[in-house]
């Protein structure tokens, strides 16, 4: 099976070093987002939970306010909702629920102040029958909304897993990080999540198209006739024409991610990261960027219990574990998109607004 494949090789490159589900039909959301927002949404997922993909979010926001962006956490993970606690809001008043069940038309009525000036949070709801699992109609609605929110960034905090839901929110962002912890499992988690998140895709991509979901199901089966690789895929491709081969190429290519490590206690902890991108390559044909890493910090341990007093002077701490450094590529990634908005680079109108304050202008050099 592939995990033996990725295990297998990440033991061979920790060697050398100390040398010297069939596919899903996809949802049928929009496709197309506002140049703008590339630059302003970004989805945090992973494999399994236990990663600290909820405090990962939750620390970004926070640090990315104290480089003058206005930012909204959503919580997505519809089946397990947890941000409400850790802002210090026990028992909101709204919650995203609300909105998806039609109570509320306006979703930024449903944005909450958490105690982090410019930090605001939509809160989910787990204890609502089928919330977990949102209907066609509910996704497309909440995409189209999504939009709208008046952020300089939006973060979506993802379930745990790879349910369909989950899949659909990691694909929607246009900007997508993939957060892991240092230990072989969590790299076999996040492998097999970017793996779902792109065959997912390419299913999407080739819906209706039978000739091509049929070679596309060979790459996510334990079969003989199995096809374990993209390149092979790709490969395969060929018999269908140039063009269908094109297309997948190109649909392969739209698929970018970036890699956090979270909870590094030692410098090679990290080869962890570099491994992950190593194995993506090979067998994906995808080059997970690396973002960096967290360092774990006994501080924010014992602070979980009380992150809302945590939140509001927690500089020092953010700073050493990597966080404030993490925002800051952010905020640089989403200069360098607006700046390309701004020349007209992306080959849309020229004319799009670009929110990016003159003082993060300035800072950014």
């Amino acid at each position: 099976m592939w995990f033996v494949k990725v295990f297998k090789y990440i033991i061979g490159l920790f060697r050398s070093r100390s040398k010297s589900s069939s596919s899903p039909v996809y949802a049928d959301v929009p496709q197309a987002i506002d140049e703008q927002l590339r630059s302003q949404m970004w989805a945090v997922g992973g494999g399994k939970g236990g990663v600290g993909k909820s405090i990962t979010t939750l620390m970004i926001g926070a640090s990315l306010t104290r480089w003058g962006k206005k930012v909204v956490i959503v919580d997505a993970d519809l089946g397990g909702s947890n941000l409400n606690m850790l802002t210090g809001i026990n028992h909101p008043p709204v919650t995203l629920a609300d909105f998806m069940q039609g109570k509320i038309d306006d979703i930024e009525k449903v944005a909450l102040q958490t105690p982090v000036k410019d930090l605001k949070v939509i809160c989910g709801a787990d204890d609502i029958l089928g919330m977990a699992n949102p209907g066609t109609a509910q996704k497309a609605r909440l995409f189209n909304h999504l939009k709208k929110l008046k952020a300089d960034v939006i973060l979506l905090d993802l379930g745990a897993g790879t349910s369909y839901t989950t899949l659909d929110f990691f694909l929607f962002a246009p900007n997508r990080i993939i957060v892991m912890s240092p230990e072989t499992t969590s790299l076999q988690n996040a492998y097999g999540f970017a793996k779902t998140c792109l065959l997912r895709k390419l299913t999407r991509d080739f819906s209706g198209d039978n000739g091509s979901l049929e070679l596309i199901n060979r790459f996510n089966t334990a079969n003989e006739d199995r096809i374990d690789t993209i390149a092979k895929l790709i490969e395969a491709f060929s018999r269908l024409g140039e063009e269908k081969k094109n297309k997948l190429s190109s649909s392969i290519k739209e698929f970018n991610t970036g890699l956090v490590i979270n909870m590094v206690k030692e410098n090679k902890d990290t080869k962890l990261g570099r491994s992950l991108i190593a194995v993506a390559n090979e067998y994906l044909s995808i080059n997970p960027e690396y973002l960096g890493f967290i360092e774990y910090d006994k501080r924010l341990d014992r602070s979980i219990n009380k992150m809302a007093e945590f939140l509001k002077d927690s500089t020092t701490v953010m700073t050493d574990m990597g966080f404030y450094d993490l925002a800051s590529k952010l905020v640089r990634k989403i200069y360098k998109e607006s700046k390309k908005l701004q020349s007209g680079e992306t080959g849309k109108q020229k004319s799009v607004e670009v929110k990016e304050k003159d003082e993060t202008n300035q800072a950014l050099g």
